[in-house]
């Protein structure tokens, strides 16, 4: 129960790694805003999470606008008067070699994926400040610190994500707000489209020799969120088996 009387909001988190970072978080003991766009999987993870018998409240609001931002934070104060966490996990990929993209499929991919984190941080920081205290996580890439092979989007984005965090962790840290990215990398559907031969070479250049798995991902983010890591802010942590060693 680490995160016992926090408040968390996860965007992105009717799926994927979010829904389990969202579930972990409910474990530890944390109410928490499920947030997507599309009602019925939000839906489905409040649910579950209330099931067992922690607290949830949905927000089917979009990051891409400065409205929508201010509506999934809005959420957590509306429902449990606060908020304590931001994860800034909503996000999606268009990936063509540069040569082939188009103008919508790179302003697409910045909307959600760097603007994205910008106008929720930008909604929460205000309430966090106040209350001298925050946690903001936002999910980073091996992409972004290396770059990938028709994924110009997508790189730059999460490039922008990690420098947006250490700026963000520099400016608020006065107020006891901690500002950090985690950059996991696990075999998700993002995988799908890349050739065998070059899939062996990714596994190949991990130390661990293998992808992780998605249940070894939230622990990173749970840490982060916790009291246990107060005196961590501005940091970049890989979780990639190694990758970048």
């Amino acid at each position: 129960m680490r995160l016992k009387g926090k408040v968390a909001v996860i965007t992105g988190s009717s799926r994927g790694m979010g829904r389990l970072i969202a579930l972990d978080m409910a474990k530890e003991g944390a109410k928490v805003v499920i947030n997507g766009t599309t009602p019925e999987p939000v839906d489905e993870v409040v649910k579950e999470i209330t099931s067992l018998g922690g607290q949830a409240a949905a927000s089917y609001n979009t990051v891409v606008t400065m409205e929508g931002g201010q509506k999934i934070i809005k959420t957590a104060i509306d429902n449990f008067g606060k908020i304590d966490i931001l994860v800034n996990n909503a996000a999606i990929t268009r990936d063509k070699l540069l040569a082939k993209m188009t103008e919508e499929d790179w302003d697409s991919v910045l909307a959600i994926d760097l603007k994205g984190v910008f106008s929720c941080t930008k909604a929460a920081m205000t309430y966090m400040i106040e209350q001298r205290y925050g946690r903001i996580i936002n999910v980073a890439s091996a992409a972004g610190r290396a770059g990938n092979v028709g994924q110009a989007n997508y790189s730059a984005a999460k490039a922008g994500v990690i420098a947006f965090t250490k700026t963000c962790a520099k400016e608020l840290g006065r107020y006891s707000i901690t500002v950090n990215a985690v950059a996991p990398s696990h075999k998700t559907r993002m995988y799908d489209n890349i050739p065998e031969e070059v899939f062996k070479k990714i596994i190949a250049s991990r130390a661990l020799g293998r992808m992780s798995e998605p249940r070894e991902i939230p622990p990173t983010f749970i840490f982060l969120a916790s009291d246990d890591a107060s005196f961590i802010t501005g940091q970049l942590i890989g979780v990639d088996g190694g990758l970048f060693l």
